[in-house]
């Protein structure tokens, strides 16, 4: 592989553990509201849309995991709705910001021998501040160029990174764990794209793969094999 290309590295659950976090957050929630009729997969498919619905507008992080979860009890709930039972549910997500941030298997080793040989950004979706604090815990910032951090990585967020740091997309790689916001808009933009599977993805990242125009696409099983083709 050509040396010097521009890879652009996506963060949660590509570097780092983050939608378990959650994960487990959504099902202490399904144990308080205790609903006698509706599945924890039924449940799920009501906070699936109110979600969707709310990221157009407040963006993500656990804070708004928070205030997803406050208005699914809000609509869910089989008992009087106590201000207290809200506090309890904004809990859980707080929660999330209190779990050790652990890097994923070969993460570190890698982003270093990466970047002796290539350009990295870190490009990653998210609450600013809830986002820098990661990148902060995790001691790999060292390791990129660049770091941005936007509300929503579609082709259009692609685009305007491409011009802001003057990037040739035939020389530039999107490597991450969701299609919806790693592969198919990088691919979309012009960008070549790797995707890293992640067991946990969140189940609204989730989304059939586009083909490649002219572009590149890999699919590697670990974060460590990109030693392998970069």
């Amino acid at each position: 592989m050509t040396r010097g290309l521009f890879l652009l590295i996506d963060a949660d659950d590509t570097l780092w553990e983050n939608n378990i976090y959650f994960e487990r957050a959504f099902d202490s929630f399904c144990d308080f509201l205790d609903h006698s009729a509706l599945s924890p997969a039924q449940v799920r498919d009501v906070l699936n849309e109110i979600e969707m619905a709310n990221a157009r507008i407040h963006g993500y992080g656990s804070m708004n995991f928070g205030r997803n979860l406050q208005q699914a009890y809000r609509h869910l709930a089989e008992r009087e709705i106590r201000v207290e039972d809200l506090e309890h549910i904004l809990s859980l997500a707080a929660r999330i910001l209190e779990q050790p941030l652990e890097l994923l298997e070969g993460v570190e080793e890698t982003l270093r021998y990466l970047s002796e040989r290539h350009h990295l950004t870190l490009f990653t979706k998210g609450h600013p501040e809830e986002q820098r604090m990661k990148i902060d815990r995790s001691g790999v910032a060292r390791y990129f160029r660049h770091t941005a951090i936007v509300k929503e990585k579609d082709s259009r967020a692609y685009a305007q990174l491409a011009v802001e740091r003057a990037l040739p997309r035939s020389d530039t790689w999107m490597i991450g764990n969701s299609p919806k916001s790693d592969i198919n808009p990088a691919l979309e933009a012009g960008f070549n794209a790797v995707l890293v599977p992640h067991e946990f993805t969140w189940e609204l990242e989730r989304q059939d793969l586009r083909a490649p125009g002219g572009q590149k696409f890999l699919m590697v099983e670990r974060f460590s094999d990109l030693r392998l083709h970069f």
